[in-house]
């Protein structure tokens, strides 16, 4: 059984906030893998369903981005699960935009949601990254994080939560490697091999230029032609 957790705030009003990328991540599994309804519990909203032949249950803190450690350590008691068996979903100020990595265990890099799971469960859990860029100051992190994205990030999130849920079934059976490469085939897919339509006559720009059969007296004929 795996617990996984989408990091956000309630509420319509922080519904499209970069810092509501970690629901958006679990909204978006839940859909795609035909999860039962939500339903509340736990402090949040709550769903269940199965990946790769295991049970997965998702969970959306509705506690504040601030207190979602309580949340995640009540329903962690609830199933009798280690942290080993948690993976939390959040927005990553340190990745580029449309950037998904992988981490277990270490610190929570002022990440208010991880500081407050970090205080309820302890830091030995799995967490999924998700770059949303960085506004360039410190001063400007806040606000950052508390905005709606722009119109112009529209096509790399959804292409980005399209291969974290492409991926959720490797990620439920740990294979991470796996989970990634279904993410970065949507985000960065592998280019085309082949060549451009040219005009016609023309010759393609990788097209070898065809063997010249002309015997030594014809070459020089046609020198002066």
């Amino acid at each position: 059984m795996h617990l996984w957790v989408g990091l956000g705030n309630p509420g319509a009003k922080y519904a499209g906030n970069r810092h509501n990328i970690g629901w958006m991540a679990v909204d978006r599994i839940a859909a795609d893998h035909g999860f039962s309804p939500w339903r509340s519990k736990f402090q949040g909203s709550v769903c269940e369903g199965t990946l790769a032949g295991g049970k997965v249950i998702l969970l959306k803190p509705e506690t504040f981005m601030n207190l979602s450690g309580q949340s995640v350590g009540e329903a962690m008691r609830f199933y009798k699960m280690a942290p080993v068996e948690v993976t939390v979903f959040h927005d990553e100020l340190d990745l580029a935009p449309g950037k998904c990595r992988l981490k277990t265990g270490g610190g929570h890099a002022g990440h208010n949601g991880l500081r407050s799971i970090h205080q309820h469960i302890g830091e030995a859990y799995h967490r999924v990254r998700l770059g949303i860029g960085h506004p360039g100051h410190k001063d400007r992190v806040a606000g950052y994080v508390l905005s709606d994205f722009a119109k112009a990030d529209a096509e790399w999130l959804d292409d980005l939560l399209r291969g974290i849920s492409d991926g959720a079934p490797a990620l439920a059976r740990g294979d991470g490697a796996k989970f990634l490469n279904a993410v970065s085939l949507r985000t960065a897919p592998p280019r085309s091999s082949t060549t451009r339509p040219t005009e016609e006559g023309a010759k393609a720009p990788d097209e070898a230029p065809a063997p010249d059969d002309r015997t030594p007296m014809q070459r020089l004929m046609d020198k002066f032609r």
